[in-house]
């Protein structure tokens, strides 16, 4: 029999919360072999009491008030599954201030106040363990804290939600447009009922906060992620980017730039070689590629979210709490351990002049002489160099043509400078759409 019990309290009970309580009771047995402790779930807080669910509880653990399991001195280990970020933030702050390891999977929590949280985690000899809250059941965080750790990180591009990637696979492999999909998307359970977080990219932007802090030690601030989301994907672009060897994936992208000394983070559609690491990762599976100096490219492929996915990362957490309080030292009290050490302070954010890239841009336009010429002196005056132009008639829209241009390697700001002027312009129909065109290996 295990010598020691460790007594976790969750906090929200939702998909992701039964999935844990349900795999740790399976799984309690192989567990306490493992770490010598019995580990099991004593108390939970839920919104709403008596609501049917998935697992059988016993009601005498439950609770209205994650507040009290926070501050409660019985439980060794808090589980903050709630999502949003004010109470998340109220219960893991009361957890941290009683010298608790609270496990999370809440990215925007983390995205928002990270740099508090785990400041007051090393006041007061707590923890903060998060593997789960980037790409689900992908060890991503472990591979950039651990198993990569003497690496510098030179860039990280990742495919971090999985409803944004089976959007875009089936508009590839079915014809069909973005809204017919995402309709049938939220039918089946792959998109919320508001599926904005999504689809305008801000889920994967703040994992990509999160991976920004692993490798290089900055906390990012939410409003210098360059974001955009996948509405405006049409299937002109996906048939583009089939005929030319690309796919159209939603790219999380974490560079450095000017040498090393500024931090560029990013998420939007972008053109993928199919053959690339990321190009070829389809439907609702995550994908993250890290370049280390050491190792070269390391590549991550998994389930990103999911009752059964998640529950792993976060189980995979616990045991991690579970192997601090027991060997961590007397009474269970271990020193601070930062999952960040690299000290990210000297580190800028990279100007748009600094960003560099190839990009495609597709406009909509009148169908008539000198148009060309005015988009290319546009192009020109802001020394964006053209690679290539297609045009094709729109057969819905007399006297109308779709122009797809991709460019020479430019800068971010040429490139949104030109982009501003184009849409300004009396012979456009449509707002311009660009996106970048990856160079990921």
């Amino acid at each position: 029999m295990s010598s020691r019990s460790i007594r976790i309290g969750l906090c929200g009970f939702g998909v992701v919360g039964q999935g844990v309580f349900d795999h740790l009771n399976k799984k309690r047995k192989a567990l306490g072999a493992l770490l010598g402790a019995d580990m099991s779930v004593t108390r939970i807080a839920v919104r709403e009491k008596g609501k049917k669910r998935d697992v059988a509880v016993d009601e005498g653990i439950i609770t209205s008030d994650p507040i009290s399991i926070a501050t409660d001195p019985e439980i060794d280990i808090v589980c903050e599954l709630m999502g949003g970020t004010n109470t998340a933030r109220e219960v893991t702050v009361a957890a941290l201030k009683a010298g608790k390891i609270v496990v999370t999977a809440n990215k925007a929590l983390l995205c928002d106040h990270g740099k508090e949280l785990l400041s007051i985690a090393q006041q007061y000899g707590g923890h903060v363990l998060f593997e789960a809250s980037v790409a689900g059941g992908i060890p991503v965080i472990k591979a950039i804290r651990e198993g990569l750790v003497i690496n510098d990180f030179s860039s990280i591009y990742g495919i971090l939600n999985g409803t944004c990637n089976y959007i875009l696979t089936r508009m590839a492999n079915e014809g069909l447009s973005y809204q017919e999909i995402l309709v049938e998307a939220k039918e089946l359970g792959y998109a919320e009922a508001d599926e904005s977080l999504d689809v305008d990219g801000i889920d994967a932007a703040h994992k990509a906060v999160v991976l920004a802090y692993l490798a290089h030690g900055k906390w990012v601030d939410f409003k210098n992620v360059r974001l955009q989301g996948i509405k405006e994907v049409s299937q002109e672009d996906i048939l583009f980017a089939k005929d030319n060897g690309y796919a159209v994936k939603l790219i999380a992208v974490v560079n450095r730039e000017r040498g090393g000394k500024a931090l560029h983070v990013s998420v939007l559609p972008t053109l993928v070689e199919r053959r690339s690491s990321l190009g070829s990762v389809d439907g609702v599976f995550n994908a993250v590629s890290i370049h280390g100096d050491v190792v070269g490219e390391t590549v991550y492929i998994g389930p990103g979210a999911g009752r059964h996915a998640t529950a792993s990362a976060v189980i995979s957490d616990i045991v991690d709490a579970a192997k601090l309080l027991i060997f961590g030292g007397p009474e269970g009290r271990f020193p601070f351990l930062d999952s960040a050490p690299k000290n990210g302070g000297g580190i800028d954010i990279a100007r748009p002049d600094e960003i560099h890239s190839r990009y495609y841009v597709r406009l909509v336009v009148m169908d008539q002489p000198g148009v060309m010429a005015e988009i290319a002196s546009i192009l020109a005056s802001h020394k964006v160099s053209l690679a290539s132009v297609t045009q094709k008639e729109v057969p819905e829209k007399a006297e109308r043509a779709s122009l797809i241009i991709t460019t020479h390697l430019t800068t971010e700001e040429a490139i949104l400078r030109a982009v501003a002027d184009l849409e300004g312009l009396t012979i456009l129909e449509e707002k311009p759409f660009c996106m970048p065109i990856g160079t990921i290996s």
